[in-house]
């Protein structure tokens, strides 16, 4: 990991603070994309909103799967790999989102797919350090990225690229996840059905571009199927019968774990849902499984990424259960053709998110300086959950 004490690349300490500072912008533009995709979810929920923006509505999704996540997870990359030129895909995926918001929808659809296909360069440039199955799935995960981008260039609509999306997200965790389970000592045949999973998810996306139906029953096939190998091999199974982070992260894996069975289900049997299950299948995915996995490692993405921390306090738990809770009302409304549920239940979720940040600022105040880690000692993990990159570990 990142030398602490003697700074990145054997800077001095008083280095350090400088060159997070530095990625602060990146950082603020993962931050502005999360409140336009917000603003504009509202308008989609039917809230009489002041100041509407179209483009925040009309691209909510690639604003929040790519410009708020998009960045945050190829930043996290960037830092891992420690070298200036990776810093281009969140810059890119920022700037590409910024874009997008503003109105500019070709150009912002050009430099997020570009910022997919940085994000593959820079996982190739890992690969040539270290290889492993663990990181052939986030690469794939990166693919998914920037082919949903060529086909969102080449005139296809959001809701034609909700598979690769999801493909993105779901691999990329389901990478970090394998890795943790290596580390844990998973059997290779144990790890095969992981790798048969994503090998599901990736090949439904696929079919999707050109038999729809198909496609999206075999990408919910591939997403139940790993929601159930992730709630028998995931160390979180133990690690929730522990205290403090480590549980708190558990209970955030293994909600969301449900949430992304439940969405595989609903599109394993109806194929491209539409209305109300559409509805319901995009944000137990996208809200209940992706944003559940943000609660749970922020206490360590933070510290990696900007060397500041935010240690962990019960008061966490608030916006979680509200998240949950709130995702089983809008779904529960979508599924009985509620419109009033489901507008009440998109409305608390946002709140939940916004609440995170909320008491996560409070919890920096209310633990003061003390440093928080994982149970047993061990080292803060990266976003994920997974054991230190390996990149990391060679200038451990």
């Amino acid at each position: 990991m990142e030398n602490q004490g003697a700074g990145v690349h054997g800077r001095s300490p008083r280095a350090a603070p400088r060159l997070a500072a530095r990625r602060l912008p990146l950082l603020a533009g993962a931050l502005l994309s999360l409140i336009a995709g917000l603003w504009g979810a509202l308008t989609l929920l039917d809230v009489d909103v002041p100041l509407p923006r179209t483009a925040f509505a009309q691209q909510h999704g690639p604003l929040m799967a790519l410009g708020f996540l998009g960045t945050l997870i190829s930043l996290e990359r960037a830092v891992a790999l420690g070298r200036p030129w990776a810093y281009a895909s969140p810059a890119l995926a920022g700037l590409g989102a910024l874009t997008t918001a503003a109105g500019f929808a070709a150009p912002g659809r050009v430099l997020l797919t570009a910022a997919g296909g940085w994000l593959v360069a820079v996982y190739i440039a890992v690969l040539g350090r270290r290889t492993g199955r663990d990181l052939a799935v986030q690469t794939a995960g990166a693919v998914a990225w920037y082919a949903a981008g060529l086909l969102w260039i080449g005139g296809r609509g959001v809701g034609d690229i909700v598979p690769w999306l999801a493909a993105f997200l779901v691999l990329t965790i389901a990478g970090e996840r394998l890795e943790l389970a290596r580390v844990a000592f998973l059997g290779r045949r144990a790890s095969d059905g992981l790798v048969a999973t994503a090998a599901l998810i990736g090949a439904g996306a696929a079919v999707s571009v050109w038999w729809a139906e198909p496609g999206w029953r075999l990408t919910g096939l591939g997403m139940a199927a790993l929601a159930g190998w992730l709630a028998v091999h995931d160390i979180a199974r133990r690690t929730v019968r522990g205290t403090g982070l480590p549980r708190f992260a558990a209970a955030c894996l293994l909600a969301g774990y449900a949430w992304l069975a439940a969405a595989g289900t609903i599109w394993l049997i109806a194929g491209r849902p539409g209305g109300g299950a559409y509805d319901a299948a995009l944000h137990a995915v996208f809200l209940g499984f992706v944003m559940s996995m943000v609660f749970g490692h922020a206490p360590v993405i933070l510290p990696a990424v900007l060397r500041i921390r935010l240690p962990y306090h019960p008061v966490l738990y608030a916006p979680l259960v509200l998240l949950h809770a709130s995702l089983l009302l809008r779904v529960g409304g979508d599924l009985a053709g509620s419109s009033v549920a489901r507008t009440a239940g998109g409305v608390l979720g946002e709140v939940s998110l916004l609440l995170f940040g909320a008491c996560a600022a409070a919890a920096s105040r209310l633990v003061g300086g003390v440093r928080q880690q994982p149970a047993g000692g061990a080292a803060p993990r990266p976003a994920g959950g997974a054991a230190p990159r390996p990149v990391e570990r060679e200038r451990s």
